[in-house]
Formats: structure tokens, sequence, C-alpha cells
């Protein structure tokens, strides 16, 4: 819960102003001694704090979410089975397999202001483009997935061009040579935004290879994030279509 909401509640009488106060000295973060909790992060940057798993026990990350819980939509990244199955118990938790996200709180319906589209260039990018795709969604977007048309068979992502031409935002997710990114911006006028997988053989360095070709990429305008980061692929493209509300 967030200053807004809590003068909200203030003024309708469904909150004592003694119980605002209350709140009010959690923000804007609280320390819980191995964490301190940003509750005014959605506040400066339209999203809320994010939980990272790996490295976490799961009740440090159990800690967490009870601190969260009721305050934010809660988010948590590359995770596994056990760390949900002691979350699972939370009203409105769920845990996307295919790419390691849990999420807790209600799912928001997906504004029909235009869309993200991501581009997967293999099945075997599908985990880190499902992330991107998800995190994008759970944050009131519309994502459509455009997968398996990796440069391979270039034919089958020449097929989707009017789709790409009229997405928002694009997402362009891909491992070994990596140069999916480059092909799909010929198709469209939307921001680009690059996700190398670690997806590939000996010499692709597990994602570096793809790296460096995205950046490295001739088609001027590309952005690139960071190995595998699907999330923050996804979290760019939510705020690029933020800002395209506004306007």
């Amino acid at each position: 819960m967030d200053v807004e909401e809590l003068l909200r509640k203030v003024k309708e009488g469904s909150m004592s102003i003694e119980d605002a106060m209350k709140e009010l000295r959690h923000l804007p973060f609280k320390d819980i001694g191995f964490a301190k909790i940003d509750f005014h992060r959605r506040l400066r940057r339209g999203i809320p704090e994010v939980i990272y798993a790996p490295g976490k026990t799961r009740e440090q990350i159990r800690k967490i979410v009870e601190e969260m819980k009721g305050r934010e939509k809660i988010i948590i990244t590359k995770a596994n089975e056990e760390i949900y199955d002691e979350l699972k118990d939370i009203e409105n938790c769920r845990f996307y397999r295919a790419c390691g996200l849990i999420v807790i709180g209600e799912k928001k319906e997906a504004k029909k202001d235009g869309y993200i589209a991501v581009v997967a260039a293999g099945s075997s990018d599908i985990g880190v483009a499902e992330e991107a795709a998800i995190t994008a969604e759970e944050l009131g977007n519309e994502v459509h997935r455009i997968y398996d048309v990796g440069v391979a068979g270039v034919h089958r992502l020449v097929s989707y061009a009017e789709e790409l031409e009229k997405a928002s935002v694009v997402i362009a997710v891909a491992g070994m040579d990596g140069i999916l990114p480059t092909l799909t911006s010929n198709f469209t006028p939307a921001p680009v935004i690059a996700v190398p997988t670690s997806i590939g053989y000996g010499t692709g360095i597990n994602g570096i290879a793809a790296l460096m070709a995205m950046l490295n990429s001739c088609s001027p305008g590309i952005t690139v994030v960071n190995i595998d980061n699907g999330f923050g692929a996804g979290i760019a493209a939510h705020l690029i279509m933020e800002r395209i509300r506004k306007n």
C-alpha cells in the first residue's frame, strides 16, 4: 500500500488516521535486518520492488513476501519449485515454471492500447522469452508471442512482418549468432529490445557471442539487456508502454 492508497482509505473512512500513521512508519522502506524493502519504488519508477531468488533462503523469501503482501504485486525472479512450495498457500500465488517466475497478487487485465511483440529465435530460447512476456503481461500489457522464427529459416520471420510493424515495442530473444534483433528491426519502427540468451555451442561462450553481436548490430537504435535477462526486457517494454500511454 502506498501513500496515495493510504490517503484514499482515510478519506473514505475505511482506515483511521492512527492506522495510516502506523503504515507510514514503514515508508519509504522497511528494514527487516537482512533486507530493506523499498515500498516507494512503484511511486518513483512505476514498478514494484522485485525479489531476486538466487542466493536467498526460502525462509528469507517468505519473510520478505509476508512484509510486502497486500502492499504491492510481488514478483520473484529465477525461482524454483521449492520456493513455490514455500509460498503456494498464499492467496493469488502462481508459478510460471517455464521461466521461473512467481507472482503474488491479482493479475491485471491487459490494456488494449497497443501491444508488445516478443520474438524468440528458437524453442530453446522460449524460457527467457516467456520471462519477458509474462513480466509484461503481469504489469497489464497485451503481449503477442512470435516463437521459433530464427534466421536459420528467415522466411518464418517474414510471415509476421505485419504484426511486427504494428507492435508498440518489440523484444527479440536469441542465442547462438544473436542476429535476430537486427533482422527484426527491419520490419518495425517500434523500439527493439534485444535479449541475448546463453543458448549455443562452445564458442557461444554462454551467450557472450550473442551479446557481442547485438551490441555490434548494424541497425541503429537497438537496446540490449544482459544475457538471459528476459525480466529486464519485459520491464523496459512496460515502461515504454507507460510513457506512450501518458502521451
